[in-house]
């Protein structure tokens, strides 16, 4: 029986961990957290509940798949429920908007809305939906990991499927008149922690994605799935040790021999998979020379993000349980993180407030508030903590401005995440959250390959390889990994 070595225990590590298992490999899974999932993960303080991580669950069927392989059923494990609206958007001149599932259903219950923009919009979604059926055919189904890959696959129909010339916004504004719409339809975006402006219009097959699969919450919280997902692990057969870093890949040749462990011990096996993302994973565990690290700059990181969690002493019923409050002028927001790499002075804000659906999550009257601005990646000049200060104080101030009254009067408990702190805890490159940021004019949108061009036995996953970031395509990547072994690969 051959074994392999899975170095990191977050969703891409899970997913080909739990899938070579079942494929009848003997696989040991080292983390150096002492729970597995990544970066979801749970803070609890004072009588609430904080997810850290991911608070957004799409796709729930590439979850099922993998608890499907090692002859399980999903729903065994973790509960989950689906949430309508999918969100509301609050805007700086006061309109708000709600999110639903379909065109139809989204005009029908937001005043203001007309006929046409549901025409436009149901027109976007079935544009939405030609991306995501032809994406899904070679990139999600056979794991192609290069856009030479994609146009081999596809013919030259690709340029055309996949709308090639287009960024996402162009791909919008195409289809949509409404500048609230516009403006929603962009920040779908923020799954993959990219710019719109910047961003090939592929990306646009998401809202089709959530419209079609859901928007969905995992009972008692998103931490609830990283301990169903564990559960799998054992059951499936996988050999867990958590509080255990590797911290060194010996090579010999074009091959990994073995990982080294902070303790000194040595873990040999026939083939490794690194949950470590590619740039960190080649200079941690590697120590490759800047010559041959010059070669993924292409795979520049996502955008960070100041995460703030915040338990406040009374409940706001204005907020739904996922939220967007848009900054006045989003293009500027854009270009001042993903261009010119600077702290936003007006972001576009994501704020998460489970007590909405799960009362369990904060005490009785209160409520349990994650605030995420997108912030650029650790730059070499890093920004001084008075500056994330700043923009902490521009954030709450904003929120009070358009609707929550006194926020900051009302904080009982609080929580701050800066770049350094996800790059320190997940040794995420430049403490991205999201892996690789998708550029049309970079990388057409594509992360790594999964397969070491360099080591013949070392594959990778999770959110800076193919098909990327997001809890299901992260998922997914350590699925193909698996696949690819399997098959013969290494």
């Amino acid at each position: 029986m051959r074994k392999v070595i899975v170095v990191g225990g977050g969703l891409g590590g899970i997913g080909a961990a739990v899938s070579l298992a079942a494929a009848g490999f003997r696989v040991e899974l080292y983390e150096k957290n002492a729970h597995l999932g990544g970066k979801l993960n749970l803070l609890a303080r004072d009588g609430f509940l904080f997810d850290l991580g991911p608070s957004i669950l799409t796709m729930p069927e590439v979850f099922e798949r993998l608890f499907a392989r090692a002859g399980k059923r999903m729903a065994d494990y973790v509960s989950i429920r689906e949430l309508r609206p999918h969100w509301r958007n609050f805007f700086e001149d006061g309109r708000v908007i709600d999110l639903y599932p379909g065109a139809e259903e989204t005009v029908a219950k937001n005043e203001g809305l007309t006929a046409r923009d549901g025409e436009q919009l149901a027109r976007f979604l079935e544009y939405s939906r030609g991306l995501y059926e032809a994406t899904a055919r070679g990139y999600f189904d056979k794991g192609i990991d290069t856009f030479w890959g994609m146009v081999k696959f596809h013919g030259l129909k690709a340029f055309s499927e996949f709308d090639v010339l287009a960024t996402v916004d162009k791909g919008v504004r195409k289809r949509v008149d409404n500048p609230y719409l516009r403006d929603i339809l962009n920040f779908f975006i923020k799954y993959v922690g990219s710019s719109p402006y910047d961003a090939p219009a592929v990306l646009n097959l998401m809202p089709y994605v959530q419209s079609r699969f859901g928007l969905w919450y995992v009972d008692g919280g998103l931490f609830n799935l990283a301990r169903g997902l564990a559960r799998l692990a054992a059951d499936a057969g996988v050999a867990v040790f958590t509080g255990a870093e590797v911290v060194k890949l010996a090579a010999r040749g074009g091959a990994i021999e073995a990982a080294v462990l902070a303790d000194g011990s040595r873990r040999e096996a026939d083939v490794f998979v690194s949950n470590m993302e590619v740039i960190p994973a080649y200079a941690r565990l590697l120590e490759e020379n800047r010559a041959f690290l010059a070669r993924y700059d292409r795979f520049e990181p996502a955008c960070s993000g100041l995460v703030l969690h915040l338990g406040v002493d009374q409940e706001y019923p204005q907020l739904a349980h996922h939220n967007f409050f848009f900054s006045r002028d989003p293009r500027r927001h854009f270009a001042t993180v993903f261009r010119e790499k600077r702290l936003p002075e007006d972001p576009t804000i994501y704020l998460v407030a489970p007590a909405r659906t799960d009362r369990t999550q904060a005490r009785p009257g209160c409520e349990n508030i994650k605030i995420l601005p997108h912030i650029p990646y650790l730059q070499d000049a890093p920004f001084a903590r008075e500056e994330y200060l700043a923009l902490r104080t521009r954030v709450l101030e904003k929120l009070e401005r358009m609707g929550l009254s006194d926020l900051r009067r009302h904080i009982i408990v609080e929580d701050m995440w800066t770049p350094e702190d996800i790059r320190d805890r997940y040794y995420s490159n430049r403490g991205a959250i999201y892996g690789v940021v998708s550029d049309k004019w970079k990388n057409f949108g594509l992360k790594a390959p999964k397969r070491s061009e360099k080591y013949g036995n070392l594959f990778f996953a999770g959110g800076s390889v193919n098909p990327g970031g997001g809890m299901p395509m992260a998922l997914l990547s350590g699925q193909q990994a698996a696949d690819m072994i399997a098959g013969g690969a290494a």
